[in-house]
């Protein structure tokens, strides 16, 4: 088994381990927040919660307040479980590389 075996693909890109790392620490974060800590635009924000969400790493919940539309985000079980297993892959490479 190779070192780099539980890397997930799909937290190459540094917007989506932003994105996630924010979900894992927050039950519920909106995407106007998630943009302003991420300092990106709404298309790139938007494109990389697509990728997380046809993944289902992310569930989408959308409503309204007071007349104005509010979307939040949540990671899954199956988002937190993978993005746990990719970091734990992460400092098992970093520990390899300190012995």
């Amino acid at each position: 088994m190779s070192i780099i075996d539980n890397i997930n693909k799909l937290f190459d890109h540094r917007i989506r381990l932003g994105i996630m790392s924010i979900l894992m620490v927050n039950e519920k974060v909106n995407f106007k927040r998630l943009k302003e800590l991420l300092e990106v635009t709404d298309g790139n924000l938007a494109s990389h919660i697509k990728a997380l969400e046809k993944a289902e790493y992310i569930i989408v919940e959308k409503s309204f307040i007071d007349r104005k539309p509010n979307t939040q985000y949540m990671a899954t079980k199956l988002g937190r479980a993978e993005f746990k297993k990719h970091i734990e892959a992460l400092e098992n490479i970093i520990k390899k590389q300190m012995n």
